[in-house]
């Protein structure tokens, strides 16, 4: 009586035998090999394109005429992808999607970064997205990203990484001399401006005396000799660039029993990475199957690499041209018959932060993919809130498939909330639901997941195309 009428979701891990949690364990150091490549969105677009054409998509543009079964994809500016298995039904009739995001909480280097203060060289920084400033200090740091010469070579940057690189760090007061940086707030503990990473503390060398009489910041003047030599570059080329600072953290599994993984990014990549595994695995489909790596999303989605822009109604435009179907306001169409996962991370149950969540309505690691209704703040504010109706469609798919799912909210009602993409395509008239994996440690350095969640999402996406 009691299983019958109640709604009771157990731990993941009781309900499979040993051959699946191979396949989980097996699954997510892939997973985590994958993330440790690609910790920015350059990267992660990089890797997905390797990966893509691998499994037989070819650009978009490359096409003259698509057809049932044609593999696709669309890369925009290097920092957001699209991929696409052509189905058998016409692209009128709705297209399924899933859109993840692949940029996360960081910090930007300002456009003039270098400075020396004390004798020590810094690189300015903006943060990017939502932190928790104090997060970022005394750990070490990595720095990604492209600079482009006035000639326009672009020059890939990755320093921190590899285990002979030097890693970089942002310094923090000792406990002795903080009585009154203690006393303020964690939200202002540490200023924006003071996360100034540490680079350098050797002056240059001059040539001769009257050499040495003329010059001034002798240490900056050295980092930038040292990459001068390596890349090239000056000074002036900091103002054409996109670096990145990220945590130098590998991911790793967590826990003695390894059923979990720590790493940087994971929101939202894990379910950008689950997405994408699951596109390169479908096959003849009877509506077409779209996968959006979509950047921006971090700082509200805006530019045109973010989702508000029109990249992705030009990336379907394209699709109906080039399958002969294309009329005026038949975009508008076939997103009002289209469905859609917004795969994108929740925020996990932690006990020692129960106060924060309403224990019925959250998510739990090792319990599967997590459903968020709706997002928004406190009166559902920003909401995208899907209707009865789909999430009907969308429970049946996942207890057909024996997935295991949980229903959740984003905190206690008067407490936070957040967003996600599912607003910008709900707007053009797509059906959707927020669907991802619940995370521990949400937007810091270092972030929590089940590796049964992690392959679940992955089994999700699989059977929402399939």
């Amino acid at each position: 009586m009691v299983e019958d009428l109640f709604d009771k979701k157990e731990i993941g891990w009781k309900t499979i035998d040993e051959n699946r949690k191979n396949e989980i364990f097996n699954f997510c150091d892939n997973y985590m090999n994958f993330l440790g490549k690609a910790k920015i969105e350059r990267e992660f677009v990089k890797e997905a394109r390797k990966a893509a054409e691998t499994h037989g998509f070819r650009d978009l543009i490359n096409f003259e005429k698509i057809n049932p079964g044609d593999k696709v994809y669309f890369v925009n500016r290097d920092k957001s992808m699209y991929l696409a298995v052509i189905g058998k039904e016409k692209l009128e009739n709705g297209i399924n999607i899933i859109g993840a995001h692949i940029d996360s909480p960081r910090l930007d280097l300002k456009p003039n970064p270098l400075s020396e203060e004390g004798g020590l060289a810094y690189l300015k920084t903006h943060y990017y997205g939502g932190i928790k400033k104090y997060q970022w200090t005394t750990i070490p740091l990595s720095i990604h990203g492209v600079i482009i010469k006035r000639d326009g070579e672009k020059i890939d940057i990755n320093i921190g990484e590899d285990e002979n690189d030097p890693i970089f760090t942002i310094t923090d007061l000792l406990p002795h001399l903080a009585q009154d940086q203690m006393q303020k707030k964690l939200s202002n503990g540490i200023e924006g401006e003071n996360l100034q990473v540490l680079v350098g503390s050797i002056p240059y060398q001059a040539e001769n005396e009257e050499e040495e009489k003329t010059l001034k910041e002798t240490v900056k003047l050295n980092i930038l000799n040292i990459l001068n030599k390596k890349y090239g570059i000056t000074e002036r080329d900091f103002v054409s660039s996109e670096l990145e600072v990220v945590p130098a953290f590998k991911p790793k599994s967590l826990g003695l029993d390894s059923s979990m993984i720590a790493a940087y990014g994971q929101d939202d990549k894990v379910c950008a990475y689950t997405s994408l595994q699951a596109i390169l695995e479908t096959e003849n489909v009877e509506k077409t199957a779209v996968c959006i790596l979509s950047d921006k999303e971090e700082i509200g989605s805006m530019g045109n690499t973010g989702m508000e822009s029109h990249m992705f109604d030009f990336f379907v435009s394209e699709l109906l041209n080039k399958a002969g179907e294309n009329r005026p306001n038949l975009l508008d169409k076939l997103f009002c018959f289209s469905k859609m996962l917004s795969s994108d991370v929740d925020a996990g149950f932690d006990p020692l932060y129960a106060s924060v969540s309403d224990a019925k309505n959250a998510g739990y690691l090792g319990k599967g993919i997590s459903l968020n209704k709706y997002t928004g703040a406190r009166g559902k504010s920003g909401a995208s809130d899907a209707n009865a109706e789909y999430v009907s469609y969308v429970r049946n798919m996942l207890e057909e498939n024996d997935i295991k799912y949980q229903v959740a909210e984003l905190g206690k009602v008067d407490v936070g909330g957040g967003g996600t993409i599912a607003y910008i395509l709900a707007n053009k008239g797509v059906d959707v639901i927020d669907c991802g994996v619940p995370v521990l440690s949400m937007h810091a350095p270092y972030e929590v997941t089940s590796k049964f969640d992690v392959y679940e999402a992955y089994r999700t996406y699989k059977s929402f195309w399939r």
